[in-house]
C-alpha cells in the first residue's frame, strides 16, 4: 500500500477504537460494550482494522487507531498492539497506529513500549486512566512516560466522562477522578519533552482542561467523543482563539463516526482559517509527519 500523502486527505482523525480483531476478538466484554452504546446512543458497530481503513479511505481521512490494554484492572485479554500496527502498515495510505500498555505491568510495560515504537512502527501510546485504574500522577507510572519521552513518541490520555461502565452499577468500578485532567499538569510539568493529547472535553473539568492546555506547551487537546452541537461553549472559544493550534480533531469512531461529528462541526461558529487547523494541520504537527506535508 502506498504511503501516506497528507496533501490528498481531508481531515486526521486522532481518536479511533479498535474494538475487535480478525478473530472476532473484542476489546471489551459484553457488559461495558452495551453500557458505551447505550451511553452513545449509535448502532453497535465492531469494524477490523481492515474495515477501519475502508471507512477511513472512502472518507480521504486518517486515522490514528488503537486499542486500550487494561487486562489488570478489567480481566479482559486485550487486543494485540502488534497485530494492529502490523495491520495499519498494510494500510499507512490512511492508518497511524498507536500501543497501548497497561501501566499495572510496570517494568514490562516499560520494554513493550520500546518494543512496539522500534519493532511495530508505533507512532504514539493511548491510556484511559478510569478503565486502567491508575492515577495518572502516580510516580510509578513515571518510568513508562520517561521511555515515552526518550522515544519522541505522543502519548494520548482520556480525561472527563466516559460511557464505558456508564448507567451500571458502581459504573463497574470504574471510577472517574482517574481522568481529570489536572492529574496530568502534573505529568507535563515533569516531561517537558512529552507530547500529551488529552482526549475529548473533559466535562466535568473543562476550564481545567483549558488551564493545562493553555499553560503547558507540550499539552494539546482532541475534541473526540462528543457531538460538536454539545461542546462546552468555552471549549469552542479556546479552540477558536487561544487554543487554536492546541486543538485536535477526534472523533471516537467507531462509537461516534466521522460523518456525525462532520456534520455537527460544520455548524459551530468556528472560524474559517482555524478549521483546518483543527481538521488536519495541528495533528500533523503533532505527529510528527512532515513540516512539509503540514502545510498541505
Amino acid at each position: 500500500m502506498a504511503a501516506m500523502d497528507l496533501g490528498k486527505l481531508q481531515a486526521i482523525d486522532v481518536h479511533v477504537h479498535v474494538e475487535k480483531d480478525a478473530p472476532g476478538r473484542y476489546a471489551l466484554d459484553d457488559e461495558l460494550r452495551e453500557a458505551a452504546a447505550k451511553y452513545f446512543k449509535g448502532e453497535p458497530y465492531h469494524p477490523t482494522v481492515a474495515e477501519i481503513a475502508a471507512d477511513y479511505r472512502a472518507l480521504e481521512m486518517a486515522a490514528v487507531i488503537f486499542t486500550v490494554d487494561a487486562e489488570a484492572a478489567t480481566g479482559q485479554v486485550p487486543l494485540s498492539s502488534e497485530e494492529i500496527a502490523e495491520e495499519a502498515a498494510r494500510h499507512a495510505d490512511v492508518l497511524i497506529p498507536f500501543g497501548s500498555v497497561d501501566p499495572a505491568r510496570g517494568a514490562a510495560a516499560v520494554r513493550a513500549a520500546r518494543r512496539l515504537v522500534e519493532g511495530h512502527g508505533v507512532r504514539g501510546f493511548k491510556f484511559h486512566p478510569s478503565l486502567q485504574a491508575f492515577e495518572p500522577s502516580d510516580r510509578s507510572v513515571y518510568p513508562l512516560y520517561a521511555e515515552l519521552e526518550s522515544l519522541g513518541v505522543p502519548a494520548l490520555f482520556h480525561t472527563g466522562q466516559t460511557g464505558i461502565g456508564s448507567g451500571l452499577p458502581g459504573g463497574r468500578g470504574i471510577k472517574l477522578r482517574y481522568s481529570n485532567p489536572m492529574l496530568l499538569d502534573e505529568v507535563a510539568a515533569d516531561f517537558p519533552d512529552l507530547t500529551i493529547i488529552m482526549a475529548h472535553p473533559s466535562v466535568p473539568w473543562q476550564d481545567e482542561a483549558i488551564a493545562v492546555a493553555q499553560h503547558k506547551a507540550n499539552v494539546y487537546i482532541d475534541l473526540s467523543g462528543w457531538s460538536p452541537k454539545y461542546f462546552p461553549p468555552q471549549l469552542v472559544r479556546a479552540a477558536n482563539t487561544f487554543l487554536r493550534e492546541k486543538v485536535l480533531f477526534g472523533s471516537d469512531y467507531p462509537l461516534l463516526r466521522p460523518d456525525r461529528w462532520l456534520a455537527d462541526f460544520a455548524a459551530l461558529d468556528i472560524r474559517d482559517e482555524v478549521r483546518p487547523l483543527i481538521m488536519k494541520q495541528n495533528a500533523a504537527r503533532v505527529l510528527q509527519l512532515g513540516k512539509e506535508q503540514a502545510d498541505a
